[in-house]
């Protein structure tokens, strides 16, 4: 069974950082495209990021890039999103989810919800002085 689980989130002041992990079962983690997504209160879900092994290729939204990193340790099948000079418009559900169909995170057009599957749980994110 495919499984992804979010962890890490917390309260944090504006300005400041955040690590969330996502570890995975079920399936090769080397070989397809897991992504990270977010919910804030009354909108809809959105990608995030996005990270590929199999050649090496990661996504980031225009409202993240430059502030979020994503990572994995394939030893561990974990995703990791450092988060970093957190805003309040960061505050969201953060949710990861694989896409088992399409190995690459090359996507001109941003991470399609219908793409991903296996939701596990989110971890909630608030950025909040």
């Amino acid at each position: 069974e495919v499984q992804l689980q979010a962890s890490g989130g917390g309260l944090v002041q504006p300005g400041g950082s955040l690590r969330l992990s996502c570890a995975t079962s079920g399936f090769t983690f080397d070989d397809y495209a897991i992504g990270w997504f977010r919910q804030a209160p009354g909108k809809e879900r959105e990608g995030v990021s996005c990270i590929c092994s199999l050649d090496s290729s990661t996504y980031y939204a225009d409202s993240v890039r430059g502030r979020f990193t994503i990572s994995s340790d394939n030893a561990k099948n974990t995703v990791y999103l450092q988060m970093n000079s957190l805003k309040p418009d960061d505050t969201a559900v953060y949710y990861c989810a694989v896409d088992l169909l399409w190995s690459t995170c090359n996507r001109p057009s941003g991470l399609g919800l219908a793409e991903f599957g296996s939701w596990g749980q989110g971890t909630l994110v608030t950025v909040s002085s």
